[in-house]
């Protein structure tokens, strides 16, 4: 079945960098997209933070844009966050997720991983 397994996130100072990795398998056909949405402290919706489809245009969450970077190794199931210049707003658990179907959405989802970033 699909799995994803991610890793990296921890805590850092306002102005420091992470990054986010996150490996997919279980699909033969691959994954059409990927990405990043996270979820903030008390909210239950969670919010997008990168997209990267196959072939397609990369999409960043308005507040990210020009501080982090979304990427995808060809041909691998393995999408990459590159998180800098870092806010305390940024604080959230982030989850990894893919599109096995070419559905549009992101349908499986990793276990989640905790970012906090101090003042």
């Amino acid at each position: 079945q699909v799995q994803l397994v991610e890793s990296g996130g921890g805590s850092v100072q306002a102005g420091g960098s992470l990054r986010l990795s996150c490996t997919a398998s279980g699909s033969s056909n691959g994954f059409k997209a990927m990405g990043w949405y996270r979820q903030f402290p008390g909210k239950e919706q969670r919010a997008l933070v990168a997209r990267i489809p196959d072939g397609g245009r990369i999409v960043y969450g308005a507040s990210v844009k020009g501080r982090f970077t979304i990427s995808r190794e060809n041909g691998k199931n393995l999408v990459v966050l590159q998180m800098n210049n870092l806010k305390p707003e940024d604080t959230a658990v982030y989850y990894c997720g893919a599109d096995p179907d070419g559905t549009g959405r992101l349908t499986y989802w990793g276990q989640g991983s905790q970012v906090t970033v101090s003042s």
